[in-house]
């Protein structure tokens, strides 16, 4: 599964790195209770399911046959998890006998008394007859499953114009038990047929294959849906709906993909890059796509980014676009999530984690998925910088520093779904991948998951497989990254002794806690050739000495760029303008453009490598030279514009022509309008836009106008821009245009709007515009403040008041204290 929204990485990469703090871990035993992997009495052997639905009172009608079988010892009883439904009976049976059995429930589970003692490995079949109520229960979600009542009815009553009537489920964590009585827990594994009753102009979808279709009188069709092979029960899935089938194939299997029809032209577009990453994937681990085919859906409202349903992965509709903008869509926020639910087929899927304490090894591997198809299609730089950027997030996450990533103390299971269990485990996974070699370390999955294919997986059972393929002890590395928390927080400095002809390098770890035991690579670049050395850090402090004929160019510590840790690396600047041209990777060149970023905008030859990194080979890196030009200083202006410019006009990333097109437009000069005026009309979403909000900056009637125009069909990025030229130039009129797409953005959305809603607020005295801006931003600053949202809002509300009258300004104050109070 995706995280919702993704709210913790767009946020937290915009917010500074801090260190870890030295305060006791949240998940200590001291303060969170122990959570031990639930004992298995009753093993579910095969779920049958005849359902159909309710739409007015959005409920399911059910019919069960659920075998069992007892684990270790004879038991007369069986416990199964139901929540929120009314059981109408339950029944033994035994070919054509069946007793009728007694049972107790109390809303979460029912406790069924057998008709006798049933022996280990001795199966038997009880019927259930239910109504499933999931918009009646009092289930709570989280940040990273914003709902769990298990079965979604959108827009049932079509009330709603414009959105589709759908159903589909979500089972992650423990869910699935909300729309059938199972035990929902990931240590068990059954076999599955479900048949769904439907209005017969809507399209199914399950797990397995689609076995039958059946006609009613009614005019239902009932679809019955197979999955020969055993998964868990939270890996169950339904979706129901007016979906268009594009189908692919695989090595003979069918690929398809279920989108609204509007969207279906579209759909290699989008996901037809799928039957190539089956085909890497299943070669890669040297174990084969193990289920009969492969669908993915998209569905509205949709709880989290996507789930990997056995055989079935289930989208949010944010992978749904048109032509325009499939033109600005990012990997990071499209086909890394395709590429991460696929994996999951093999690790969550095929081996599931044993207890949500041992979430990595499902999530880790997803996350680490994202780089390595990254690196196969798009090259080593795409690779890195995926990497990079997922390391990254982890690292401004202090909380997150705090927690072991195979973690048996949480307050509730879905606290396991963070970047912990996602961005610092691929990490990690980067990180034995490169100490083991690719070879040993594929080798190492690959009996990882052929020792527990359609079983349970957990941390141990991935280090027995990689220390039986790799000869090696791994302890160190288990017991520090995967059982204890944080990460190393280090201080690099250089010496160079002439006499001696050597080079020191001493590393110094001031993380508390732990010292980290770290194997790297170190290159020293003498006369322009690269001499590596391996080495391993054990101590706090440790000093490595390198023989060097002269004073090197460059010393480049961790030259694989694969450590996690947070560095400060006091090599001077002209070592880093040497790494940008000369080492191989592209966090080498990241970290320099960052380092040329950091110093004065007077200082030269910072400034020449940002420019020469505006035309660097990597689109995202271009991106990150652009960001660390201070546009607002003259010099830098005078340098910068014409580069900007001459890049523009050869830059094929549309969401980098629009960057730099807004940065043009700070620079408000005149001589640009052509420039911003051609870019009108472009096809893509993100330079229309951003051409908009440059044309404002030099011309702002024509540009009011041409929102004017634009206003009516506008959607995402340019209906922002037409918001921001309303922001500047609009009068009162134009506020609830800005307001209503304020309000209808997603949390990223929202926050790429603040700017456009201040504006407004701090431009015009209008009463009704501030208390209505007021009111949002109290809101944003309050649901997100543990982010650290609420110090730019109150600076932003604090810009507001100024020169606004007595009244205007008391509601900003009570706003501004309202979110300093909340907790």
């Amino acid at each position: 599964m995706t995280k919702a929204f993704l709210l913790s990485l767009g946020l937290l990469g915009a917010l500074p790195a801090l260190a870890q703090s030295p305060t006791a871990r949240p998940d200590s035993a001291a303060t969170l209770p122990y959570r031990e992997t639930v004992r298995k009495v009753n093993a579910l052997v095969h779920t049958k399911l005849d359902v159909r639905f309710d739409y007015a009172k959005r409920q399911l009608l059910g019919r069960e046959w659920v075998t069992l079988q007892p684990v270790a010892y004879a038991t007369d009883s069986l416990r199964l998890d139901a929540k929120g439904m009314d059981i109408k009976s339950v029944t033994m049976v035994n070919g054509t006998d069946t007793k009728t059995l007694k049972f107790d429930y109390n809303q979460e589970q029912m406790l069924v008394h057998l008709d006798k003692l049933y022996t280990p490995g001795q199966q038997y079949t009880v019927y259930i007859e239910y109504v499933a109520k999931p918009d009646e229960l009092k289930t709570k979600g989280s940040e990273a499953i914003t709902d769990a009542k298990g079965l979604y009815f959108i827009n049932p009553d079509s009330t709603e114009a414009g959105k589709p009537r759908q159903i589909w489920t979500q089972g992650e964590t423990e869910a699935s038990s909300a729309w059938f009585p199972t035990i929902d827990k990931p240590n068990q594994k059954t076999t599955a047929e479900i048949s769904m009753t439907v209005p017969a102009r809507y399209v199914t979808l399950s797990n397995g294959a689609l076995t039958s279709q059946k006609n009613n009188p009614d005019g239902t069709r009932t679809d019955t849906w197979k999955q020969e092979l055993p998964h868990s029960p939270y890996l169950f899935m339904m979706a129901v709906g007016d979906f268009k089938i594009t189908k692919d194939t695989w090595r003979g299997k069918e690929v398809s993909y279920y989108l609204e029809p509007k969207y279906a032209p579209f759909a290699k577009q989008i996901f037809g890059n799928t039957p190539e990453m089956l085909e890497f994937f299943s070669q890669r681990l040297g174990v084969d796509y193990a289920w009969n085919k492969y669908a993915q859906v998209v569905v509205r409202d949709y709880v989290s980014g996507a789930m990997e349903n056995t055989s079935a992965t289930l989208h949010g509709e944010f992978l749904q676009k048109d032509a325009r903008g499939l033109l600005d869509a990012e990997y990071a926020n499209g086909e890394s999530v395709i590429a991460h639910e696929l994996f999951h087929q093999w690790f969550g899927d095929l081996v599931t984690a044993e207890s949500w304490s041992n979430l990595t090894v499902n999530e880790s591997f997803a996350d680490f998925s994202e780089a390595l198809w990254a690196e196969y299609k798009y090259g080593q730089d795409a690779g890195d910088a995926h990497a990079y950027m997922n390391m990254r997030n982890y690292l401004r996450s202090p909380a997150d520093a705090q927690k072991h990533l195979v973690r048996f103390h949480y307050a509730d299971k879905e606290d396991m779904f963070d970047l912990v269990s996602y961005q610092k485990g691929g990490q990690i996974l980067n990180m034995l991948r490169n100490y083991l070699t690719d070879d040993v370390f594929f080798a190492g999955l690959k009996k990882y998951l052929t020792d527990n294919k359609f079983g349970n997986g957990e941390a141990h059972q991935l280090r027995l497989a990689l220390e039986a393929v790799s000869g090696q002890d791994l302890n160190w590395f288990f017991n520090q990254w995967y059982f204890n928390s944080g990460h190393p927080v280090v201080t690099i400095d250089y010496a160079y002794d002439a006499g001696r002809k050597e080079q020191a390098v001493t590393i110094k770890q001031t993380q508390p806690g732990q010292v980290f035991q770290l194997p790297m690579a170190v290159d020293v670049y003498v006369n322009g050739k690269a001499q590596r050395h391996q080495v391993v850090m054990r101590q706090a402090t440790q000093t490595f000495r390198f023989p060097a004929a002269s004073k090197p160019n460059l010393v480049n510590v961790d030259a694989d760029k694969v450590l996690l840790w947070q560095k400060t690396d006091n090599k001077p600047f002209a070592e880093y303008a040497y790494q940008y041209k000369n080492a191989p990777r592209f966090v080498d060149r990241r970290e320099a453009v960052a380092a040329a970023a950091q110093l004065p905008p007077t200082d030269a030859a910072a400034r020449q490598l940002l420019l020469s990194a505006l035309s660097d080979k990597y689109a995202g890196l271009r991106l990150s030279a652009l960001s660390g030009l201070k546009l607002d200083e003259k010099a830098v202006q005078k340098a910068a514009a014409p580069a900007i410019r001459k890049q523009l006009a050869q830059e094929k990333n549309t969401n980098n022509q629009a960057a730099m097109l807004l940065a043009l437009g700070e620079l408000g000069d005149k001589k640009d309008t052509k420039a911003f005026t051609q870019a009108l009309n472009s096809q893509s979403y993100a330079v229309q836009g951003a051409a908009l909000q440059g044309l404002a900056s030099v011309q702002p009637k024509q540009a009011l106008a041409k929102a004017q125009a634009l206003q009516k069909d506008a959607n995402g990025t340019v209906a922002a821009a037409v918001a921001a030229v309303y922001a500047e130039h609009g009068d009162a009129s134009t506020w609830a245009y800005v307001r209503d797409q304020f309000d209808a953005a997603g949390p990223q959305g929202k926050f790429q709007m603040l700017e456009s809603l201040v504006g407004f607020m701090s431009r015009l005295n209008d009463a009704t515009v501030l208390n209505e801006g007021v009111d949002r931003l109290q809101k944003l600053a309050v649901q997100y403040k543990k982010y650290g949202v609420d110090e730019p809002i109150l600076a932003m509300l604090d810009k507001v008041q100024q020169n606004k009258p007595a009244d205007q300004k008391a509601k900003v104050q009570a706003a501004m204290q309202a979110i300093k109070q909340a907790q």
